[in-house]
């Protein structure tokens, strides 16, 4: 068994110490194989060393700029880290490198988001939805996204699928519900939705902040 498979195996096993070896021990026979380095960045990354783990992710690309799971794993350390902005420059590297998954379209719409460029955002968030279609994480943040864009109908149809797969989805609830209220008149709709949400997740006081608005308006 070569290094970068022990080096797996424990990791699996969950013995970091021995995955470190082997992975060192891949890199130094191998140097100029990015495998090794980008297997350590993903462990350092897993032990919060995020000094160490940029350091092994870096010297992957520099071996191989398309290194797609190298930025990958530097974009999740970067959006860990909320350096939000390197994080996005680094995802959309790794989908220009050919990382045409789901998950990379999904966390460069989140950088772009979290660096207040929500219309950027909007096309990434669309193309995670479609590779993935059945992933309600993605399907619920790309319906609050066009809400909050104001894309109402589309977001209707968004948290709609979401609650049709997962009844007890309080945060899918509560954006439906707003979503009813500042845009229809269906107060009915928004109150049902409101009061899911708090029933679901009772320490969701903005659900019930904005229930008892309704009930009082």
């Amino acid at each position: 068994m070569e290094y970068n498979e022990i080096g797996i195996k424990a990791l699996q096993e969950g013995n970091y110490e021995k995955a470190i070896e082997a992975f060192m021990k891949a890199a130094e026979e191998e140097p100029e194989n990015p495998v090794g380095y980008i297997n350590l960045g993903n462990v350092f990354a897993s032990a919060g060393d995020t000094e160490r783990a940029e350091r092994f992710f870096q010297k992957a690309i520099s071996l191989d700029e398309n290194a797609g799971s190298a930025l990958y794993g530097l974009g999740n350390l970067y959006y860990s880290n909320e350096r939000f902005e390197e994080a996005a420059i680094v995802y959309e590297r790794a989908i220009r490198a050919g990382l045409n998954e789901a998950d990379a379209f999904f966390m460069l719409g989140k950088s772009l988001k979290q660096s207040d460029k929500s219309k950027l955002a909007l096309p990434y968030f669309q193309r995670a939805s479609e590779l993935a279609p059945d992933d309600l994480e993605i399907r619920l943040a790309y319906g609050i996204l066009l809400a909050e864009m104001e894309l109402f109908e589309e977001a209707r149809k968004e948290l709609s699928f979401v609650l049709e797969k997962d009844n007890e989805n309080a945060d899918a609830h509560y954006n439906l519900g707003v979503l009813y209220a500042v845009s229809t008149d269906r107060k009915d709709d928004a109150l049902y939705h409101l009061e899911k949400a708090y029933t679901i997740e009772p320490e969701h006081t903005q659900a019930r902040y904005i229930y008892d608005m309704i009930q009082l308006g």
